[in-house]
């Protein structure tokens, strides 16, 4: 069954645990920019326990009303630098940050102009980690709803999870995962990016999300 979500600023495991036993990822590319959520946010964990990382786009208060493939990206503000630093510090230590570290910060210099570029630049890399040859298609027309089918694929029905995930709200009911060892705390801490799977279980990672 396609998959419809919005793109996310290195989205939640639940994302793509989400994507198993599917073939198609629909991406939302005409909707509305919303703040304070995935779409240009992630979480991560580090000494000091979660730690928003938030990408900053330009006019973020009049954005609300510009379509998220036109969002543009602050690169006034050294935010690039501030989240790598801050990566390195809270998983610089752990088995897998050196293997994927070099693919992550050439997607960050290209520094694409637009937000959804750069969701999308992470969205491929990470499917590639994780090993799901989805097919990834791109929504041409906004509906507020889908009663059971994409209206340019007609005979198939599909699973629409746009803002089923957000910072601010407890966790579905979803495909959960499996816990696995984190860099700090004892007790397992759910809900954080796909980067502190793949940080900590490297190829294994894509094992973790069923």
């Amino acid at each position: 069954m396609p998959v419809l979500f919005e793109t996310h600023y290195h989205p939640p495991i639940a994302f793509f645990g989400e994507l198993i036993g599917n073939q198609t990822l629909w991406l939302e590319t005409q909707e509305h920019y919303r703040k304070q959520t995935y779409r240009n946010r992630c979480l991560i964990l580090t000494a000091q326990g979660v730690k928003p990382l938030t990408v900053p786009v330009i006019d973020g208060n009049r954005s609300e009303k510009v379509l998220i493939n036109a969002v543009e990206i602050d690169y006034r503000q050294n935010w690039i630098h501030q989240h790598w630093r801050t990566l390195q510090t809270a998983y610089g230590g752990t088995p897998y940050f050196e293997y994927y570290a070099d693919y992550l910060h050439d997607i960050y210099v290209q520094k694409p102009r637009l937000l959804f570029d750069l969701n999308l630049a992470f969205l491929r890399f990470y499917l590639r980690c994780l090993r799901l040859p989805l097919s990834l298609q791109l929504t041409t027309e906004y509906l507020p709803s889908y009663p059971s089918f994409l209206p340019h694929v007609p005979t198939a029905s599909v699973l629409d999870r746009r803002d089923w995930l957000t910072p601010k709200t407890a966790e579905p009911d979803r495909k959960s995962g499996k816990s696995y060892r984190q860099t700090f705390g004892k007790d397992f801490v759910p809900g954080l990016s796909i980067l502190d799977l793949l940080f900590m279980q490297g190829p294994a990672a894509g094992s973790f999300l069923t």
